[in-house]
Formats: structure tokens, sequence, C-alpha cells
């Protein structure tokens, strides 16, 4: 049945190894019509069919989900046939490099440290995560740094845009400490089997205003553990000054101010003592 081939047939590898194909079915399609997907990737191996079709409202196939699928240098043969009221439909065939339908990652770990000194900040990041490609030169970036808008300055929003940018680090020389700002990056192919197509975006990081430089942040880091040290040895000292203090016994006060009362009672004392006292004789034996 000629003119009965499904079209759009679009595939698309995303986060390192998922893969989906869907496609468009013929305007005239009953509701008896389905259509199965078989591939494979290599001369050698036999058509496998779907394992998880996507479906439309009414049931009809209009895609299909894959996982673990491995990139290399590998090519697929896809093929859609079908059937409609008990005949076939016209068979679709498509080869496609799997590295050219991969929707690359965002790159990884992007961190920004700012010298207030210098009024720059740098940016790094790693690679984005493939299943194929290992060498960092294999992609290129391109960078948006956006100035944040701050209705209590009437500043609005501006970007700057840096494209094809190779390495894993990038130099931004415009920081001001009085803004708010924020970055993201995507890659592409640098000359290696790797998509040409842009990939995703990263989340965007934001730096600038309210946010300690790195030469600042280090130095509070220093003083909070300085600070946090002296407490420390503060405390042991108490401590261990407590301890010796409870074993030494005080000096007595030899030099307090005697009252009228301590007077009269010191006084009263070698009375006492002398009528009380015992008086012994001593004859002499001639």
């Amino acid at each position: 049945m000629n003119g009965t081939a499904i079209e759009n047939f679009v595939c698309v590898i995303f986060n390192v190894s998922f893969m989906n194909c869907t496609w468009h079915v013929d305007r005239t399609a009953s509701g008896d019509t389905q259509y199965f997907l078989y591939w494979k990737t290599s001369r050698k191996e036999d058509y496998t069919g779907c394992q998880n079709y996507i479906r439309d409202n009414f049931g009809m196939h209009t895609g299909c989900r894959f996982q673990n699928v491995t990139i290399a240098n590998k090519r697929a043969c896809f093929l859609v046939n079908g059937s409609r009221s008990g005949q076939n439909i016209q068979s679709y065939k498509k080869t496609i490099f799997l590295y050219k339908i991969e929707k690359l990652t965002p790159p990884l770990n992007v961190t920004v440290n700012c010298t207030e000194t210098f009024h720059s900040c740098e940016i790094r990041w790693q690679p984005p995560h493939t299943s194929h490609v290992k060498r960092r030169a294999c992609f290129k970036y391109e960078i948006v740094i956006e100035n944040q808008a701050d209705p209590q300055k009437t500043i609005k929003t501006t970007s700057k845009i840096e494209r094809n940018i190779t390495g894993n680090s990038y130099v931004f020389g415009s920081f001001s400490t009085g803004k708010r700002y924020s970055v993201k990056i995507r890659a592409t192919d640098n000359g290696c089997l790797v998509s040409t197509s842009w990939g995703e975006w990263s989340t965007p990081v934001e730096f600038g205003k309210e946010q300690l430089t790195s030469t600042s942040s280090y130095m509070l880091f220093l003083v909070s553990v300085l600070a946090t040290n002296l407490v420390l040895f503060l405390f042991t000292v108490s401590i261990y000054l407590k301890k010796t203090s409870a074993t030494v016994p005080q000096p007595r006060d030899t030099f307090y101010e005697l009252s009228s009362m301590d007077f009269k009672t010191e006084y009263k004392n070698p009375l006492i003592k002398h009528d009380t006292e015992e008086i012994i004789t001593v004859e002499e034996v001639m």
C-alpha cells in the first residue's frame, strides 16, 4: 500500500544511554492501523523489535523507548512496518550514525571563583558525560553570562555570550562586586565523533553581589578557625586552673583588722589561762 509509510522519523539519544524514536502516522490511518519498529547496529545482527512502545490515545504506536544504548562508532538501521485492515503498509527504513543523534548532557561541576582585587572571575567546568568520548579536546563550549536585573538600581538584565571556547576554563574580566551574575554552559563537537548540535544547558550558577570572593572566603575561613582554636584553648586553660586551685590551700590573711570584740576576747584569754594554771612546788631535799 503505497503512501502509507510513516513520516518524520526522528531518534534522539539523551542522558548518555537512553534513546527515543518517534514518527508521525499517515493521516488516512484507520483505527485498526498499527506500526512496529525493528532495529540493528550491525549487518551480522538480526533485527530486534521494540520492547517499550510509545502510544497515542487510541493505542497506536507512535514511537519507541530504548535503554542501555551504546554509541561507540556504531550506526543503526531502523525499520518500521505495520498493517491496516489486514494488509501490510509500506515499510520505512533509515540508517543513522548514533553519535550524530546524541543530545549532549550539560557540562559538569561548573564553579566560579572571583577575585575582588583583579575584578575578574575564573569559571571552570568538566566535559559532558558520554559513553564513547573520553578526550576533553573533543568538545567546545558556549558560555552565557547574565547580569541580573536590579529594580532598586534600575539595572536591566544583560547577557554576554562567548562561543567556540576550548578547554575547561574561562576568565570573566568585567566582574563588579556590586552586581549579581549567573552563568550557564553547553557543549558541542570539536572535530571528533560528537554531535554537531548544541547540548543541554547547565544549571545556572549565580555569583557576585553578596557573595564572598575566593580570597575573602579564605580569610573568613582562616579567622573562624583561629577563633575556634582560641576558644578551645581558653576553655582548656580555665578547666586546668579550676582543678589546680582546688588542690592548693588558700593562705590565711595575717593582716586582718581586729574588731573591739576580738580585742576583748584576746584580752580575757590570758586571764583565764592564768586562773587555771596548776602550781607545782619543788622541795629541796637535803
